[in-house]
């Protein structure tokens, strides 16, 4: 029986630029290549293989205590474009010729902002049969059991007496408006200080930091001249992050120094290629 399978993991979405995806080789047959059927599938997805395989996995992750997987409309997309691509170049591959990045794939397929995703991909001939050899291999099962990912995408296609499959997984964070982010970090700035029996900043509205902020969004990068220009007059601090709560380690010496008595934050949200799935872009002036 032919069986091939291959995986991805990777964090989205961190405090730096993210490192390049660890991609695992595929597991194939002993020429290295995928053998299928002559026959070319249009994209005639299986809808019943892919609603069993989230079915399946939903199993699994109750055996193993993790939640549910949600699904969710465009990583189905995703899910789907990147399986028929597969199934016209007969090969299995986290990112075929021509194709953008699973980042990418997933950042033009939904608006969910993700931190972490992973993806498996296997070609068999069932889903039970899918499942089983992804449930058989450490890597596939990790991502499968993972009790970070709380939404996924399934796509199927038979082709023939094969069915390519790709399943992507993915950990979504609640969005938030620029107001409720600021109004996060000023909170997570006063416990720090409180902690260390300070009194509480002053916060300050401050549109240049606003629009200096905006700056990284839009050139990509922490070192702008905007935010070099406010580092002449502030102690500032920068960094991306999607989750507002929680704060750099480089911050911490600002944050309870006793000589400050204002804070200003600066947040704008922003998709770019170094973050295709998007990232808050902050930056904090202390005063």
């Amino acid at each position: 029986m032919l069986r091939a399978l291959i995986t991805a993991a990777l964090v989205l979405a961190t405090g730096a630029a993210p490192e390049p995806a660890k991609v695992k080789p595929a597991a194939v047959d002993s020429s290295g290549r995928v053998l299928t059927s002559d026959h070319r599938s249009s994209p005639n997805f299986d809808d019943a293989a892919e609603r069993q395989l989230l079915a399946l996995a939903n199993q699994s992750r109750a055996r193993a205590g993790a939640p549910p997987l949600q699904l969710d409309p465009g990583m189905t997309r995703a899910a789907r474009a990147h399986v028929d691509l597969m199934v016209q170049q007969q090969h299995l591959s986290h990112q075929l010729e021509g194709e953008p990045s699973l980042p990418r794939r997933l950042a033009d397929a939904t608006d969910l902002h993700l931190d972490h995703a992973g993806e498996n991909v296997v070609l068999e001939m069932t889903a039970e049969g899918a499942h089983e050899q992804l449930m058989l291999s450490p890597p596939h099962r990790e991502n499968l059991l993972d009790p970070g990912y709380n939404v996924a995408g399934f796509g199927a296609i038979r082709a023939g007496d094969r069915l390519y499959v790709v399943e992507d997984f993915g950990h979504s964070v609640p969005a938030y408006t620029a107001g409720e982010t600021e109004e996060t970090i000023v909170g997570a700035v006063s416990r720090l200080r409180s902690a260390a029996h300070l009194p509480e900043l002053e916060w300050k509205l401050d549109s240049a930091l606003r629009d200096a902020v905006c700056s990284m969004a839009r050139e990509d990068r922490l070192g702008t001249r905007s935010m070099h220009e406010l580092a002449q007059r502030y102690s500032v601090v920068r960094y991306t992050n999607l989750h507002p709560e929680v704060l750099p380690a480089n911050a911490t010496r600002w944050i309870t120094d006793h000589r400050f008595k204002s804070l200003g934050v600066g947040v704008c949200y922003a998709r770019t290629r170094t973050f295709p799935s998007g990232v808050y872009w902050v930056g904090l002036a202390f005063y």
